[in-house]
């Protein structure tokens, strides 16, 4: 008995199982695993791989040593859960390049923590407090720094790289992040992303034309386009809906309509029920991103830390060299996801953020809807006073992760199996949306704006990751939905036309995406886009749609107007999802499909970064 208890008190030993149980723990949340032997085939020889460091070259200090690597590894393990849980997939490095983003979003991190996530540092606070008792500290320090047999020590390391090595190799082409990191295993794929160079050939940019992407595409080109200048010479007004969702529009619960204003719209205007979100890294500056660019994206980071030193081709320019006053409005400081940087790569003439709202009625990350629509509805009155129509683009942010929107903002009774979920925290923030949305668009029709202008809407991202519902939160959307709820439900929001502009209210099944946007508002307004480089496409004048997705769902993942593909290590392996509203696959993707949307997204990172320099 002795002799075991001297054994497990062997730091090798011991932290090789603390960390395993934390390799555990992580596996159980991001890819819901708890079979035992994956864990130790794959993080075990990752860990022995630094232990072996240690043995080698830590003297004295080994058991410091150790202490700091157990931190190290366990600190991985954390984020990859709560990064996981956030965002629904795996962290890596490019993680590091947004760390000022996730403080300023703590509450949202901190509301997806349960709190046993937090015993995978209970081991580190036991050792720290053994450390500073003295004698017996000192002693057990001093009986572990005896040097392993080098020639043992040698064996284990080459056996933990080969075994690493037969992890890592065989997997590197596997296209779902998610499964890739499974396969490798969490601590190997967090290496590999580090050392890995491997880059996308880029396409040069004289092979980069409109006609080879409608080509890719499927576009069908009509010589006299519908609804072509029916908004023309009036202003354009994009409204982005922070965390909007398809399904709130026409939802009610126990007889309680939650989104009585979106519903309106719907109903009386253009509304397109299949429309679908398309943001990576950076969620809503990505949404400000892809609207005003139609491009995608890209493949990792987020467009405001990769595209800002960019002078971007644009819906700001594209408007302004038409005749168009641009300006965007946000209520946060202009420097969070460095919109600030954004806003100069896509050419608007001026931004409205924190420094113009103020303070008033804050709550989240600053001023609420109704102080930015009503601030920004007597802007507008302004501009309009101007010889020239304007552009103006309006962020939405009071309906943010993680919901809680202070109780002086209820403007609804939740059914009691409502209270308290995140679910129906979620429900309540966009009813009280919904409201402020609704004084927006009565002060419009009071000035005159409403008549006058073609009104975009639109929601920037989900608001409800299927990985960050639990138990009851699942059988709340379940019973939303009708039906388990799916990663098709996960990335629909809605897109609405509307204002003076729209003569003939329609509910139109085209599917779509946020690329989608710029094509469709230089159609309405009669702007060519004959010159402008472009990956969406003019939702009122094409009916079939190839939408590549990225981040939020694996790298290879489309969407067309028969369902949507989620990839596996590539084509043969990925799974088919009916499009949000269907119950079945309509005649399901192809594997041209999955190899023209790839494509596709290498032609606009070649495009994007072969852009000149501001």
């Amino acid at each position: 008995m002795s002799s075991l208890r001297e054994f497990l008190r062997k730091p090798f030993v011991l932290f090789t199982i603390l960390l395993l149980l934390k390799g555990y723990l992580a596996w159980a949340v991001t890819f819901n695993d708890l079979m035992p032997w994956k864990p130790i085939i794959t993080e075990i020889p990752f860990i022995w791989l630094v232990f072996c460091l240690i043995e080698w070259f830590a003297g004295k200090r080994k058991f410091g040593a150790y202490v700091i690597a157990n931190l190290l590894l366990t600190t991985i393990f954390f984020a990859v859960i709560m990064y996981f849980k956030y965002y629904g997939v795996i962290a890596t490095y490019h993680a590091l390049e947004q760390v000022n983003q996730v403080t300023a979003v703590r509450n949202s991190v901190f509301s997806l923590m349960d709190p046993y996530y937090l015993l995978i540092y209970a081991d580190i606070v036991v050792i720290f407090i053994i450390m500073v008792r003295g004698r017996k500290a000192r002693q057990w320090k001093d009986q572990t720094s005896r040097r392993a047999r080098r020639s043992v020590v040698t064996v284990l390391f080459i056996l933990s790289l080969v075994i690493c090595l037969f992890n890592i190799v065989p997997n590197r082409a596997s296209m779902n992040e998610i499964k890739k990191a499974q396969q490798m295993g969490i601590l190997n794929y967090e290496a590999y992303t580090i050392f890995s160079k491997k880059k996308e050939d880029i396409v040069p940019l004289n092979s980069i034309t409109q006609a080879s992407i409608d080509e890719l595409k499927g576009i069908k080109k009509t010589d006299q386009p519908q609804h072509f200048g029916d908004a023309k010479g009036k202003n354009v007004i994009i409204i982005q809906l922070e965390s909007f969702q398809n399904f709130l529009i026409n939802l009610k619960i126990d007889g309680q309509e939650i989104t009585p204003n979106m519903n309106k719209l719907a109903k009386e205007q253009y509304y397109f029920p299949n429309f679908n979100q398309m943001v990576g890294q950076g969620n809503t500056s990505d949404a400000e991103f892809v609207v005003n660019t139609s491009f995608y994206v890209p493949p990792s980071g987020a467009a405001t830390q990769n595209y800002i030193d960019k002078k971007l081709p644009s819906l700001p320019r594209l408007m302004e060299s038409n005749g168009y006053a641009t300006a965007t409005f946000h209520t946060n400081d202009v420097e969070f996801w460095n919109r600030g940087e954004l806003y100069s790569s896509l050419g608007f003439q001026h931004y409205y953020d924190k420094s113009f709202f103020g303070d008033e009625d804050s709550f989240f990350f600053g001023p609420s809807d109704e102080v930015l629509y009503k601030k920004t509805a007597a802007k507008m009155k302004e501009m309009d006073q101007e010889d020239k129509p304007f552009y103006a683009q309006v962020i939405s942010m009071s309906a943010h992760h993680p919901f809680t929107i202070p109780e002086r903002k209820y403007h609804m009774q939740l059914p009691e199996r409502y209270e308290g979920t995140f679910v129906g925290d979620y429900i309540r923030a966009q009813n009280y949306a919904d409201y402020a949305l609704g004084q927006f668009i009565d002060e419009l029709k009071t000035n005159g704006l409403w008549d006058d202008s073609l009104i975009v809407i639109y929601g920037d991202h989900m608001g409800l990751p299927l990985y960050s519902l639990d138990r009851d939160d699942k059988e709340l959307m379940k019973e939303i939905y009708g039906h388990e709820y799916s990663y098709s439900d996960m990335i629909n929001i809605p897109l609405i036309l509307a204002g003076g502009s729209i003569k003939h209210p329609e509910v139109n099944n085209t599917v779509g995406g946020q690329v989608d946007i710029l094509p469709t508002v230089a159609n309405l307004t009669g702007v060519s886009v004959k010159d402008h480089i472009h990956f969406g496409q003019d939702l009122l004048n094409q009916s079939y749609n190839l939408i590549p997705e990225r981040y939020y769902l694996p790298t290879g993942s489309f969407l067309t107007d028969n369902a949507l593909f989620v990839s596996g290590a590539g084509y043969e392996d990925g799974a088919q999802y009916p499009l949000s509203g269907r119950t079945s696959v309509d005649g399901g993707t192809t594997e041209d499909e999955y190899n023209r949307a790839l494509k596709l997204l290498n032609l606009s990172d070649s495009y994007v970064n072969q852009q000149p320099l501001k």
